[in-house]
C-alpha cells in the first residue's frame, strides 16, 4: 500500500460569510469565494500542504443526485448539513485518482467513478489561473454519514501559494484530523485501506493512522474529552469528524490573538482549543508541541 498525507478536510457551514469571517477573526488569511456548478461555494484556508475547505449550499436545485456508480459532493454536503454543521469530509493527497478509485474497490470500501473537475482562480499575482482536481471516494460503512477522499491537484503549482499560507495566528501546518467513534477498533480495517498505513497505531485513546502529512485519528469519546475538554457526540457505530489539530508557532500567541478578537477558547493539556458551539460545529485545536 501507498501511505497518503492528508490533503484538506470539508468544513460544511449553514452560514458560509459567517463561518468566514470567523475564520478571519480567528487569524487566518481567507481566499475570496468561489463557486461550484453543482450548487456549492467556498472559501479556502490553505497552510503548508493542506487547507481547510469552508463550504456551504448556495443553490440546493443545481445539485446533482447520488448515482449507481456516481457520490454526488453537492448531494453528500447537503445531507450533511440537514443533519448539523462541522467536519463533514476529510480528504488525502492523491498522485493518480483513477489508482486511488481501484485500489477502493480492490479493498471493498469504494465503487464511485472518479470525479473531474475544474475552475477558474486568481494566482497571487491577480492574474487568472486554471484549477483542475480529480476526487476518488470511498465509504466506511459503519460511518454512513462521514465522508472520505482522495484529491488530486493537476495544477498543484497555481494552487499552492507560500503567501496565502500565513496567518496571523501563527498556524503553519496540519497535525491531525480527528474522529469519535464509540468503539474505534470497529474502524481499524477501514482506516488502513483508506490512509495507505498499513500498521495503524492503537493506544488508549483509541486508533490513528500516522500519514506523510498529518495523522487521521479515531478516538473514544472519554478520550477526545480527557484530551480537549469538550463532550463530542456519539452518532450510534459511526466515526466522526470532531476536531482539527492544527501545528502554530506560539500557542500563547495564539491564543493571545483569539481573545483579542473575541473568539472564545480554553487551554486544556498545554493546547487552546476553540469549542464546537463556537466553531461552526468543529472543535478547533491549536497545538506548538508537535514535533516532526
Amino acid at each position: 500500500m501507498i501511505a497518503r498525507g492528508l490533503d484538506h478536510i470539508v468544513h460544511a457551514v449553514h452560514d458560509l460569510d459567517a463561518a468566514a469571517e470567523f475564520y478571519r477573526r480567528a487569524g487566518f488569511q481567507v481566499g475570496a469565494r468561489n463557486t461550484h456548478p453543482w450548487g456549492t461555494q467556498n472559501h479556502v484556508v490553505q497552510l503548508r500542504d493542506f487547507y481547510i475547505e469552508i463550504l456551504g449550499v448556495a443553490d440546493a436545485s443545481l445539485i446533482p443526485p447520488h448515482g449507481p456508480l456516481a457520490f454526488s459532493f453537492g448531494a453528500f454536503h447537503r445531507d450533511f448539513l440537514a443533519r448539523r454543521q462541522g467536519l463533514a469530509m476529510l480528504l488525502l493527497k492523491s498522485h493518480d485518482a483513477c489508482a486511488d478509485a481501484r485500489a477502493f474497490h480492490d479493498a471493498g470500501i469504494g465503487d464511485y467513478d472518479v470525479f473531474d473537475f475544474e475552475r477558474q482562480s486568481t494566482g497571487p499575482d491577480g492574474k487568472p489561473v486554471k484549477l483542475a482536481f480529480s476526487l476518488a471516494f470511498a465509504r466506511d460503512e459503519k460511518s454512513p454519514h462521514t465522508g472520505f477522499g482522495t484529491c488530486q491537484h493537476h495544477y498543484p503549482q497555481n494552487f499552492w501559494s507560500a503567501a496565502r499560507q500565513v496567518h496571523d495566528n501563527g498556524a503553519q501546518r496540519v497535525g491531525a484530523a480527528i474522529m469519535v467513534a464509540d468503539n474505534p477498533t470497529d474502524h481499524h480495517i477501514f482506516l488502513s485501506a483508506f490512509t495507505g498505513v498499513r500498521m495503524v497505531r492503537s493506544s488508549s485513546l483509541g486508533i490513528a493512522s500516522v500519514t506523510p502529512n498529518g495523522e487521521a485519528e479515531i478516538m473514544e469519546a472519554t478520550g477526545f474529552h480527557d484530551q480537549f475538554g469538550v463532550a463530542p457526540k456519539i452518532e450510534g457505530e459511526s466515526a466522526t469528524f470532531n476536531g482539527l489539530r492544527l501545528v502554530v508557532k506560539d500557542v500563547a500567541a495564539t491564543e493571545r490573538l483569539l481573545k483579542q478578537n473575541n473568539i472564545a477558547c480554553h487551554r486544556h493539556v498545554g493546547r487552546v482549543i476553540v469549542p464546537p458551539d463556537v466553531g461552526f460545529g468543529a472543535t478547533l485545536i491549536f497545538d506548538d508541541q508537535i514535533e516532526g
